[in-house]
Order: C-alpha cells, then sequence, then structure tokens
C-alpha cells in the first residue's frame, strides 16, 4: 500500500537542480557523496545534506508512523539506511519503551549519531542484514534503497521482510512526470535505482516485500 509519511517535509525544501549542473562538477560531487563519509553529512552542499544536524523536525513524522502501525512500548523497530538515527530517536520520544535498531553503511553517520540510540546501531549493508528471521515488530527505511543497485536492491527488499515479523515501510526517491525525472537527474548524488512507482511496484512484487512504501519527488 501507498503511505505517504515524508512529502510534506521533502517540499518544505527549496533546491535549484540545475545550479548542481552547471555551476559544479557534477560527476566529482556524486563520486564524493558516494562515499558517505563526512562530506556527504557534514560537508558543502554540492557533495550532499550540506549539514545534517538534530533539530526536532523528525517528530512529527514518528508520530505519524507510531500512530499508523500501532507501535507500543516494547516493540522492536529496525530502520534499514538510518543514517545518524535521528528518526529512531523520535520514535522512542514518540513511543517511550520502544526498542529500535539501525544500521547503515555510512560508518561516519553511525560514529555521529544521536548518542540517545548510538548504542544500538551498527556499520552494514542492507543486503546482508545481522538479524535473525523475525526479530523485528516493524522495519523502516527510509532514503536508502533507491541507492542501491538492481541486485542488492532485490537481496536487501528480501531481507526486510525476512527480519520482520510485522509491517515494513520503505521511501524512495521516484518521478511521475517527465520534469521530475529530469530534475531527479540533475539534484541526485547517490541514487542507483531510477524507477516511476509502478515498476517500484513491479521490483517489490518480484522481491517478494509484502509491505508499505512511499515515494518522494522533485517537482
Amino acid at each position: 500500500m501507498y503511505v505517504d509519511f515524508a512529502g510534506d517535509q521533502h517540499n518544505a525544501t527549496k533546491r535549484n537542480y540545475v545550479q548542481r549542473v552547471v555551476e559544479f562538477d557534477k560527476a566529482e560531487s556524486s563520486a564524493i557523496a558516494s562515499q558517505f563519509g563526512k562530506d556527504y553529512w557534514d560537508g558543502e552542499r554540492r557533495f550532499g545534506y550540506g549539514g545534517y544536524k538534530y533539530d526536532g523536525r523528525w517528530l512529527a513524522m514518528a508520530q505519524r508512523i507510531a500512530q499508523h502501525y500501532g507501535l507500543k512500548p516494547g516493540m522492536r523497530v529496525l530502520d534499514v539506511g538510518c543514517g545518524k538515527g535521528f528518526l529512531l530517536y523520535e520514535l522512542t520520544r514518540a513511543v517511550p519503551g520502544l526498542q529500535v535498531a539501525g544500521i547503515d553503511i555510512s560508518e561516519y553517520g553511525i560514529e555521529n549519531a544521536k548518542p540517545e540510540v548510538k548504542p544500538f546501531l551498527k556499520v552494514g549493508n542492507a543486503s546482508k542484514l545481522p538479524w535473525k528471521d523475525g526479530e523485528f515488530d516493524f522495519v523502516m527505511s527510509f532514503g536508502c534503497l533507491h541507492n542501491l543497485y538492481n541486485y542488492d536492491l532485490h537481496r536487501a527488499l528480501g531481507e526486510i521482510e525476512r527480519v520482520g515479523r510485522g509491517p515494513a515501510y520503505v521511501m524512495i526517491e521516484s518521478y511521475r512526470t517527465e520534469r521530475e525525472k529530469a530534475n531527479l537527474l540533475y539534484w541526485q548524488l547517490t541514487c542507483r535505482a531510477f524507477h516511476t512507482p509502478q515498476e517500484w511496484e513491479w521490483i517489490f512484487e518480484q522481491a517478494g516485500y509484502s509491505g508499505d512504501y512511499g515515494c518522494i519527488y522533485f517537482e
């Protein structure tokens, strides 16, 4: 099922799409961003976030997620591609007593994670999750899976299905029009999977993923 948790927050940011391909060497920026190091998180905007700092903006999203999926104290939640763990932290605020875990490819992201959840985060690959079958009541992934090539993408979706025993949710970058596709190509730095929502649904079916999903678009 399609569920939108991130659209409003994503659309609140203004982006100069053309600047990234006119003023900068886009290939160089992408190469540096794809290392998912300090430059990607806290370097210049041309390399990624331009400073990924905690400011509380994720709490409202966490509350919507918790309400939608009926998360309760004692439940176990996994975030695949957790970054610095900000959304996981907000989930612990929305549902005190929630047990959280996260994994991300970025050593820098985990090292600089929110201190309250950092002990529960691991460095690792989404295509090979280091947990047993059915360990989590809810598995989520925001802004991660489109950064994988198709062979790893299929494995990652299978892994999300494997380690969960309840609902799951993934959010990916996508496009519905030629303009949104052009903007995505201009803006993205680390995306490997460029698909329409209908193509994503086909991929989910092929990979055996049965959870919900949502997309962000570059309008």
